[in-house]
């Protein structure tokens, strides 16, 4: 198959094109490298169109002949977003309708879009189901709920075949620890390896579930290869929820020592509670099995010390 990956030199798309590359798929990754790199893909044979989804003409290019398109560009990070709201809307609300628009000139290949569990918001009621009430507490979940309606609404309204899903707290190989946004596990990986001290923001009770990139990747690559589609969104993680204090203790048995932490003020918008309910996910893909979070973190820790 020809898929196209937005965003495919960043995180999670440069382990996608991994994952996709190894089954015999010829891949295409458009990115602008503001947040990817192309030392991420290093060593796999993709084609890469350096430019941003918000170029027609780019997309247009890309899209030409493709089977599927996986839209994983996107500005990350809540606080990022309180930064630069702006910033974050023209990236992920109009990039996400600019790829839909190329995707129907293209002849509406398969397609796949990563939204956020951010959607949910602080007052959900875990587990996390899908038909709960959207409640966004920052304007980057609220892009996130914008790129599922504008794909949904595509999909009814002009007969796409598409697939929305809804990432937690994805974590992995390649994952940046070096910038002001940086998710929590590469950044406790990066300070732990370093021998820093581990800054919990907040009281480190706030839960999340983690979901190793592998997994996403793995299920990722099934979508597209089966053509799955949904009407509605679909987690992407299965019903984990470990505190922060215990991702502490687990990284320090991986590492085989107490780990030193540093308290913080908690990160404004963040959501303390997350938990997919993993049973939408379970129905379409009921042969994958989630990497367990021990088992990925020490793969994370392995890829991060093969850097040093």
């Amino acid at each position: 198959m020809r898929i196209v990956v937005t965003g495919g030199a960043g995180f999670i798309g440069s382990n996608l094109a991994r994952t996709l590359v190894a089954a015999g798929d010829q891949v295409v990754v458009v990115d602008d490298l503001s947040a990817g790199s192309k030392a991420n893909l290093e060593g796999v044979a993709v084609a890469l169109l350096e430019g941003s989804i918000l170029d027609r003409d780019l997309l247009d290019d890309a899209f030409a002949g493709a089977d599927a398109v996986v839209h994983l560009a996107a500005r990350g990070s809540v606080p990022r977003s309180l930064d630069d709201p702006l910033g974050s809307h023209h990236a992920n609300a109009t990039g996400t309708l600019e790829v839909l628009e190329a995707v129907r000139r293209a002849g509406k290949p398969h397609l796949v879009v990563a939204s956020s569990a951010s959607v949910y918001g602080p007052n959900a009621v875990l587990p996390n189901t899908e038909g709960a009430t959207t409640d966004p507490a920052s304007p980057y979940a609220v892009t996130k709920v914008a790129t599922e309606q504008y794909t949904l609404v595509h999909a009814d309204r002009f007969d796409l075949d598409a697939l929305v899903f809804r990432f937690f707290n994805v974590f992995g190989p390649r994952q940046p620890a070096n910038h002001a946004y940086a998710a929590v596990v590469p950044r406790f990986v990066d300070a732990a390896l370093a021998g820093r001290p581990l800054v919990i923001e907040g009281d480190g009770t706030q839960a999340k579930d983690f979901t190793y990139v592998e997994t996403v990747t793995t299920v990722i690559a099934d979508a597209v290869h089966r053509r799955v589609t949904s009407p509605t969104p679909v987690n992407l993680a299965f019903g984990g929820h470990v505190s922060v204090r215990e991702l502490v203790e687990t990284l320090g048995r991986i590492l085989g020592r107490q780990l030193e932490t540093m308290p913080a003020p908690p990160r404004p918008g963040d959501v303390r509670l997350s938990q997919a309910d993993p049973s939408r996910l379970r129905a379409l893909f009921p042969g994958i099995e989630p990497v367990d979070l021990e088992t990925g973190l020490r793969a994370t820790v392995d890829w991060f010390r093969s850097q040093s």
